[in-house]
């Protein structure tokens, strides 16, 4: 007697969509139901081991190149399977969430490259999540179009060969999907609903399209975790009749423990595997969370105070183009955050600028392409890229055997020539209440002093707070940052925000909401993992 089908996905407190029966189609959910049974414990498994890691890591304060690896890193034999040839070049990449108007945006943008963005650029709303697949299959059948009833404008696609290939990006392991759940009422993680859909899909029709289906995969934190990945996509590709190596995925390598395992990240890859990505904020932020009791010198300056030019960032940064190159993946460098003034043209100069600086900076230490988060911001980075590449699509054949990282190098915190601020400690404030505002209304990717934040920089912010507590660092001013001190700060940005907005505005807005997550996760003695975990619970939709 056969084994009975899997039981099939409750879709549970969650509003009707229009459409959204075409996403969550019985088939579609079925395939979903599958994923969650076969790789949902091992999932959990992994979150386990986590926290034994960062119990280890607390313990001695240091990490290390894993020695039981060390045979696939000595082993100059192996490469990742060639890129296909919507991935060859990737000198400029455009970020951002799967709303109509940016899928139009970004497509049309002019980079070689739209990373859809399902995870920190997008608060996961039922609404986001659901009505961010459908954008994605609308703009592959080229039936999406935009009209902004503010101003009138419309948006419609240009010829399919002016668009970027687009490379999706799910949730990381550690979020829920609340509104799907299996019989037990267990819910299905987030990663698997948004690589699923996504994937049942849009699969073969990307393949028709002369492209594939390439993913962004986030927060990995071993070669462990990049195995399972390897192994969903083996799974997926089988059961839907998808020509195996099909999938290409590229790590962003945001995450200190990844930072030692670049090389087995590819290895588990292999067949997979398009790139590693350096990810700024995230990266730091898993510093702070993995060294947060390591004492003086694991404390983090002000975040912006923190460039790829500090020595620790550089060890990361070249470390990874001389991995990619080695073994045949893209190495694909960090964001330009800037959004422009339409109104201070003296800003943009200085902006535009430094954007240059850094992307000239990518170009000429290796790396294949880099990312930006507006439009305007796209010729920029493309001419850094353009200078170094001309007509080649990348330069992977530019090996950086000069380079030489030591496994301290790369947590060497204390060689960076800077400390803590008062105006940093407004800073994170400021930025943590006003994005955790946003996000709670829906919002991932939000504009704020005119530099586009997600949910990275609003974990950088909290936990530099929490680490400067308890640190017990002392400020330019003379003060010692405390909770009290917190509190006072955070305060009068509620003040400045009321007085900024309005008390019409302000009471319409979720402003005391952020100020007392912000507080909840940036004082709370036991740290919080990852502030979306809390504030998941406090969101809407």
């Amino acid at each position: 007697m056969s084994a009975p089908a899997p039981s099939p996905l409750a879709i549970v407190d969650a509003e009707p969509l229009p459409r959204q029966e075409e996403v969550l189609s019985e088939t579609a959910l079925a395939f979903l139901a599958e994923l969650h049974r076969r790789f949902t414990p091992r999932r959990d498994e992994l979150l386990a081991r986590r926290a034994e890691r960062r119990a280890e890591i607390a313990r001695t304060s240091t990490l290390d190149f894993l020695p039981e690896t060390a045979a696939i890193r000595a082993d100059d034999s192996w490469k990742v399977a060639p890129a296909p040839p919507a991935l060859e070049d990737r000198r400029v990449e455009i970020t951002g969430p799967t709303d109509r108007k940016m899928t139009i945006n970004a497509l049309n943008s002019g980079a070689r490259v739209w990373l859809a963005d399902f995870e920190d650029a997008s608060a996961p709303t039922w609404e986001n999540v659901v009505t961010g697949q459908l954008n994605l299959i609308d703009a592959y059948t080229r039936s999406i179009d935009f009209t902004d009833e503010r101003t009138g404008k419309t948006y419609a696609l240009r010829p399919d060969e002016e668009l970027a290939t687009v490379v999706m990006r799910p949730r990381g392991w550690h979020l829920d999907e609340r509104h799907l759940t299996d019989a037990e009422g267990t819910p299905v993680p987030g990663a698997l609903v948004d690589f699923g859909l996504y994937f049942f899909h849009n699969a073969q029709r990307l393949l028709d399209l002369g492209k594939g289906p390439y993913f962004y995969l986030p927060k990995t934190e071993s070669h462990l975790e990049a195995r399972l990945w390897n192994d969903v996509f083996v799974f997926a590709q089988d059961h839907l009749g998808i020509p195996q190596g099909t999938v290409r995925a590229t790590v962003l390598i945001e995450t200190i423990t990844a930072a030692y395992e670049m090389e087995e990240i590819l290895y588990e890859l292999r067949d997979h595997a398009s790139g590693l990505n350096a990810g700024r904020w995230d990266y730091l932020f898993s510093i702070v969370k993995n060294f947060r009791d390591g004492g003086p010198k694991f404390v983090l300056p002000d975040r912006n105070a923190v460039t790829m030019t500090a020595p620790f960032m550089r060890a990361y940064t070249e470390l990874l183009v001389r991995t990619c190159h080695k073994r045949g993946a893209h190495a694909i460098g960090g964001m330009a955050a800037f959004i422009p003034s339409r109104r201070d043209e003296e800003v943009n100069k200085v902006a535009f600028e430094k954007v240059k600086a850094d992307k000239d900076r990518e170009a000429n230490d290796g790396f294949d392409g880099s990312w930006v988060a507006h439009p305007d911001l796209v010729p920029i980075a493309m001419e850094s890229f353009d200078r170094v590449l001309g007509d080649r699509p990348n330069q992977k054949d530019r090996l950086r055997e000069d380079v030489d990282v030591k496994a301290e190098d790369l947590i060497a915190i204390d060689s960076l020539d800077a400390s803590p601020t008062y105006a940093g400690l407004v800073n994170a404030v400021q930025v943590g209440i006003r994005y955790i505002e946003a996000w709670l209304r829906g919002l991932g990717a939000v504009a704020i002093f005119n530099l586009m934040e997600d949910a990275a920089t609003a974990e950088i912010s909290r936990s530099q707070i929490w680490q400067w507590i308890n640190a017990g660092v002392v400020l330019d001013n003379g003060e010692r940052v405390t909770a009290e001190l917190a509190r006072k700060v955070a305060a009068e940005e509620l003040a400045n925000i009321r007085a900024e907005t309005g008390e019409e505005a302000f009471a319409a807005g979720n402003w005391q909401q952020a100020h007392d997550l912000l507080l909840k996760v940036a004082l709370d003695e036991d740290y919080a993992d990852f502030l979306t975990l809390p504030a998941y619970e406090q969101l809407k939709g």
